[in-house]
């Protein structure tokens, strides 16, 4: 792939990133997808936990294994890694320097973890008073809770997310399921970088940078949505029930001749249409299912004579049929088969970038940003870093000469 020349939306705005694992570091690729310029800082030796997170690992040239996990790479892209051992004091002193020259600082540090070294807001705000300064903890800056490790896992089951998301109880493998992905800790990383973007706004007007506090609980309760302001005004618990909505029918899997597919008819016409199609037109004017709501009502009966319809034909069979009448249905793909739609290779949403890092990993992969602006698209710059890899480009930067690098080096302290 060729690397980006043109500039991003967000060139020139220079973030130093204090975070790791990946609800901070998800912020922080999105502002340098978008142009900015990330220092990610990183322990010498070690570098952030998901570097270590496999298997899978990347793998070299060769096809075979390295030590570097899979992990690290999807949110670390386009950036630059500089390793600094924060608890030296010559390491606080590099690091309040680049603080100093900041546009933004993202940190996840437990609250109150970094006042000791002096890169708390209140210490590097007296220093930089346009810094914004985004803090990413598990349950907030205040509260009983505000000391506490979180995690994506405890939040998903702490928010009522796994409550709602798995089959139903007292049917086959029914019980409260994770997401299968770090649901939360991604859509806190895109909650922060919007924060960011509002306050790099304010500040147009004020002069001043800002403190957020962006927290996964606060995060995982706002995503559930629907289900959340449905109890809030109901007073009703949402409960699990696999792949069917609760506020939609017909919207869920249906078993094919050859496997399965999904239909989300989301409206009376999706749904008048779908019948003519199978030629069931008086469904549609039945009263048990002319209206959602009465399909909600009565899908006890009518899920069962829809899936003796869908077995009839396979899952490409329906998909052909249904495809230019306005009805949502599509297959149930696995990743793989994902990134095999002709839509998602049309799209370009597999990215390989170049890596010249020395350490037998030429090229890295990865999925494009979804974010399509059509004057300042996304950068693709750099791979995610080897451990370290811009230390002595980025040192430079702010001052520091070849032997000033090469004594902290010895000392331990990159």
């Amino acid at each position: 792939m060729t690397l980006t020349t043109h500039e991003g939306a967000l060139a020139g705005l220079k973030v130093l990133d204090l975070s790791r694992v990946l609800a901070g570091p998800w912020c922080t690729q999105t502002l340098a997808d978008l142009g900015a310029d990330v220092v990610k800082i990183e322990r010498p030796g070690s570098g952030d936990d998901t570097r270590h997170w496999g298997p899978p690992f990347l793998r070299d040239a060769e096809g075979r294994d390295t030590e570097q996990a899979a992990y690290f790479a999807c949110c670390n892209r386009n950036k630059r890694s500089v390793t600094i051992d924060m608890a030296t004091p010559q390491g606080q002193q590099l690091l309040r320097r680049m603080a100093a020259g900041a546009d933004v600082l993202v940190e996840n540090f437990k609250v109150g973890g970094l006042s000791a070294y002096g890169l708390d807001y209140a210490s590097l705000q007296a220093l930089n008073p346009r810094l914004i300064y985004c803090s990413v903890t598990g349950f907030g800056q205040d509260g009983p809770y505000a000391r506490r490790a979180g995690y994506d896992l405890m939040v998903q089951a702490m928010s009522g997310m796994m409550s709602i998301t798995g089959r139903a109880d007292g049917t086959p493998g029914g019980g409260p399921q994770r997401v299968g992905v770090a649901l939360t800790d991604t859509f806190t990383g895109m909650y922060a970088a919007t924060a960011i973007l509002a306050a790099l706004h304010a500040r147009q007007h004020t002069g001043r940078g800002q403190h957020i506090d962006m927290a996964l609980l606060d995060v995982g309760m706002a995503i559930l949505a629907n289900q959340t302001t449905g109890y809030l005004n109901t007073g009703s618990v949402p409960q699990r029930q696999g792949n069917t909505h609760p506020s939609l029918a017909p919207y869920q899997d249906f078993p094919t001749a050859d496997g399965a597919m999904l239909l989300a008819i989301g409206n009376d016409g999706q749904f008048a249409r779908f019948c003519a199609a199978v030629g069931r037109p008086e469904w549609s004017a039945d009263a048990r299912y002319a209206s959602n709501t009465a399909r909600v009502r009565n899908r006890g009966t009518l899920i069962p004579a829809m899936e003796e319809i869908t077995r009839t034909r396979s899952t490409a069979e329906w998909i052909a049929l249904l495809e230019d009448k306005a009805v949502p249905c599509g297959p149930i793909n696995d990743i793989g088969q994902a990134f095999a739609d002709p839509q998602v290779q049309a799209r370009g949403l597999a990215v390989t970038l170049p890596r010249a890092a020395g350490d037998g990993i030429a090229q890295i992969a990865g999925v494009a940003s979804p974010l399509r602006l059509a004057e300042h698209p996304p950068v693709l710059r750099r791979a995610p870093p080897a451990l370290g890899e811009h230390t002595d480009e980025v040192l430079q930067e702010i001052g520091l000469a070849p032997a000033q690098i090469a004594e902290l080096r010895a000392a331990g302290v990159l």
